[in-house]
């Protein structure tokens, strides 16, 4: 017989959280990771925070909600403190009770904010590979170095003289999405600059494509496990990758010589100088178009092909920060701020490996 149509809203429910979540669910196997990361950072946080006041949203519990958006791509803050509503896991993973009142999303940015003036996210980012069973993972012997443009939340329209004229009023025509005529019009990064993002810079990936407001993120991945140990975020130009590469490098801790696979894009004598300079073998691909800087000393070595064979995994990372991290155009504004969330959700795709990783080992 069929079943009565009857709501229960009424009657009481004794049920947590915890026992909601399969236990099979692969979250289970990431929290113990994070929750030992945050541990390591108690004291980070201490700092942060006046010893009297009201007491504010705990850094463990916001930066938990934010490692979510990442892994679900939620795609503003305002969603995810829907979901952390009703979602019965999002309220396990980041530890609020089912009865605990949501955060408002104001006040959720404004200690997002707070944590980002203390480098928080680079901080957690090196106590996860921190972990013991993770720096079993890692080893300091081959790496591989990539940049990626990341889209800037400002339009092209805000791409305007640095001395040119003031906006026009809305009074003037056209609202405040007025249309604007580029045409005969010469802008460069040099006399232009965005209003909306002064930080982000034009820029083209190649021959034939559009030019587009862009930050340049960077990532160092190490070879055997396919993690990333490192990752920075800069202005977007043409030299910038391999500024970042040398900086990345250059706060590496090694024990001995190492290797770095990268694309051609790298190929130049000065790079490759600087980076024997640093007691590493510059595996990069060989630019064919002129003369390379990359000669037979390295070529011929069978450590070559390997590194650039797996140098090419780099690109999962970063489409997994951009696609489900949701970093392919950033909600965010300035180099710091899109730097600080890049960071993150480049954590984030270590931990969502990790499990299997350690499982394997």
């Amino acid at each position: 017989m069929g079943g009565d149509d009857f709501r229960t809203d009424g009657l009481f429910a004794y049920v947590s959280c915890q026992g909601r979540v399969p236990g099979d669910h692969p979250l289970r196997r990431v929290l113990p990771l994070v929750d030992a990361a945050l541990s390591d950072l108690s004291g980070e946080f201490a700092g942060l925070y006046a010893p009297i006041g009201r007491p504010s949203i705990p850094p463990e519990k916001l930066l938990r909600a934010l490692l979510l958006q990442a892994f679900y791509s939620v795609r503003s803050e305002r969603q995810l403190m829907e979901q952390l509503d009703y979602n019965l896991l999002f309220r396990w993973f980041t530890g609020l009770g089912i009865d605990d009142p949501v955060w408002d999303v104001t006040v959720f940015t404004n200690n997002r904010d707070r944590l980002l003036k203390g480098d928080i996210a680079a901080r957690f980012f090196r106590a996860v590979l921190g972990q013991p069973e993770v720096k079993a993972l890692l080893s300091d012997d081959h790496f591989t170095v990539d940049g990626t443009l990341i889209e800037a939340w400002a339009s092209m329209k805000s791409f305007k003289p640095k001395d040119g004229p003031a906006d026009r009023s809305p009074a003037d025509g056209g609202g405040r999405n007025a249309e604007r005529d580029f045409h005969g019009e010469k802008r460069t990064n040099a006399s232009h600059a965005s209003t909306t993002d002064p930080d982000a810079r034009l820029i083209r990936r190649g021959r034939g494509t559009e030019a587009k407001l862009c930050h340049m993120g960077h990532l160092l991945m190490e070879n055997r496990s396919g993690l990333i140990v490192d990752a920075l975020m800069s202005e977007a130009s043409g030299s910038a990758e391999r500024e970042a590469a040398l900086t990345m490098l250059g706060r590496l801790a090694r024990r001995h010589r190492a290797t770095l696979g990268a694309d051609k894009g790298y190929d130049a004598a000065a790079f490759v100088a600087a980076v024997r300079g640093l007691n590493v073998t510059p595996h990069v691909a060989q630019n064919t178009t002129r003369r390379s800087a990359i000669d037979g000393r390295t070529t011929h070595h069978p450590g070559y092909a390997v590194s650039q064979r797996i140098r090419q995994r780099i690109e999962e990372a970063f489409g997994w920060i951009k696609t489900t991290g949701g970093l392919r155009k950033t909600r965010h504004r300035g180099t710091a701020r899109v730097g600080w969330m890049f960071t993150l959700t480049a954590a984030a795709a270590n931990l969502v490996r990790l499990p299997k990783l350690i499982a394997a080992a």
